[in-house]
């Protein structure tokens, strides 16, 4: 049982050096490639650093805490499952933008520890989620140009 924390880090960081592979790969092999300029700068060094870590994990250089408990993952859980719906579904269903909104006042709403039955918390929560989803749009639509997933709304 002492070595849980540490099997925890080689798994986690192996699953996510999986995921950094796999969009790495998929940017790399879309077209046009001129669209993806970003992702690809972006994934590449994602891929990079997640490998770095899984490494480290493996070899056991990492400093490794006391590992996640049921409780914490417990409290991570519901984020979990908000990520996953956005990006296997909302984000095209929806729209990135409006699921990106959606998605941040969800999570900010689940994780706020302001009182949920106060009016000026939702309206403080409103005006966060707007300022996000200004700060979003700015950076992908404007300042980047880069192609977000388009349906419903836009």
């Amino acid at each position: 049982m002492t070595d849980l924390p540490r099997t925890q880090h080689i798994v986690a960081s192996g699953l996510v050096a999986a995921v950094g592979l796999t969009v790495c790969y998929i940017s790399y092999t879309q077209q046009p490639a001129a669209a993806f300029v970003f992702p690809r700068l972006i994934s590449t060094v994602f891929a990079v650093l997640a490998l770095w870590t899984f490494g480290k994990a493996v070899l056991g250089k990492t400093k490794v805490g006391n590992g996640l408990d049921r409780r914490s993952m417990m409290n991570i859980l519901p984020g979990l499952i908000v990520a996953l719906v956005f990006v296997f579904w909302a984000a095209n269903g929806l729209g990135f933008y409006t699921a990106a909104t959606a998605v941040f006042f969800i999570l900010l709403t689940l994780y706020d520890p302001a009182p949920h039955t106060e009016v000026k918390t939702w309206i403080k929560r409103a005006l966060i989620t707007a300022g996000f989803l200004a700060v979003m749009y700015g950076l992908f639509a404007m300042l980047l140009n880069v192609f977000t997933p388009r349906e419903i709304f836009f």
